[in-house]
């Protein structure tokens, strides 16, 4: 059995189609999956024992993105079933020259407020005829993680997260963030974390830690691939974040983290199946407004929430 499976672009929602992946290998075990998305989000899947081929979209890059597009679906060649969790016009275009015999795209089948993660099982379910549950996310590793032994000998790791690509109304403040890792550092080696547009946030927060004399850290944002990155926040002992794409790759790990949340809607994309979730978030009656900016202008969906607060959390699960 050979199936094709179009991934989300942004890596938090590619990671919330796994635990739906791994339905679809439960209910074919032998299936061969080609993964065909971003760059970014393939990247999950480079070590999953089912995939055997990535076909990476570099549609928009140069040319005509159809005429791409077309190449691709012929790059990807013939297969049995082919699933997208995208809904847009590309998809349906793509997805018309693949060669499958049966093709299946993502809808939304309810309004209610439920976790996206339940959203894309459902997909999976109601094209299969199954009724296999939303079980836990899943990244596999190259290997099985840091050595127990060598966990043992190290400090515990604390890791920070102060970027969102999706926009500034997403992401808590660097002063903030440094508060709380100049709190934790006696107890916690820090790892400051960030994409190459994020580079500044984290040096804020590192020029903070100097400032302190805290030299405990190591600052990655920038420096890391996303493999790398997925590896890195496998090890950790505690995370803070927000919302976020590697938010949800630490809730595949079950990483105690905590979660910061503003403008988004927490009930549909805060961590799945993460027994030790600590979901920060401030009642604001015009939250979540789902906005890159914060269109009042004022931010205090975020600014509201503090160190203090994240402390206080982090104390409660007895991780300070």
């Amino acid at each position: 059995m050979k199936i094709l499976v179009e991934i989300p672009t942004w890596l938090g929602d590619a990671v919330m189609t796994t635990s739906a992946i791994e339905n679809i290998v439960r209910d074919y075990p032998q299936c061969e999956l080609t993964i065909f998305g971003s760059f970014v989000s393939t990247r999950l899947f480079l070590h999953h024992p089912n995939v055997k081929h990535i076909v990476i979209d570099e549609s928009k890059k140069e040319g005509n993105r159809y005429v791409n597009l077309y190449r691709l679906a012929k790059q990807a060649g013939s297969v049995d079933l082919a699933f997208s969790f995208r809904k847009n016009f590309t998809t349906k275009f793509f997805l018309w020259f693949v060669n499958a015999q049966k093709k299946y795209i993502y809808r939304r089948y309810t309004t209610d407020e439920i976790h996206q993660v339940i959203r894309y099982n459902e997909f999976v379910n109601r094209s299969l005829q199954i009724h296999s549950k939303a079980g836990k996310l899943k990244i596999y590793l190259k290997e099985n993680g840091m050595k127990d032994e060598v966990k043992e000998k190290r400090r515990p790791l604390l890791g920070i997260n102060p970027g969102a690509t999706y926009g500034s109304a997403k992401r808590w403040y660097p002063e903030e963030f440094a508060k709380v890792a100049i709190s934790l550092s006696l107890k916690y080696d820090i790892v400051l974390f960030g994409g190459k547009g994020e580079v500044d946030i984290a040096k804020d927060i590192e020029e903070r830690l100097i400032a302190s004399q805290i030299s405990n850290y190591t600052n990655l944002a920038g420096r890391t691939s996303v493999e790398e990155l997925i590896e890195q926040i496998a090890g950790l002992d505690l995370f803070i974040t927000n919302d976020s794409g590697p938010m949800h790759v630490a809730a595949a790990f079950g990483i105690p983290t905590v979660c910061i949340f503003g403008p988004t809607k927490h009930l549909e994309t805060h961590q799945w199946m993460n027994d030790t979730e600590m979901l920060l978030r401030k009642e604001m009656a015009c939250a979540p407004c789902m906005k890159r900016v914060c269109p009042l202008k004022h931010h205090e969906c975020m600014k509201l929430i503090t160190a203090s607060d994240v402390l206080t959390v982090v104390e409660e699960k007895g991780l300070r």
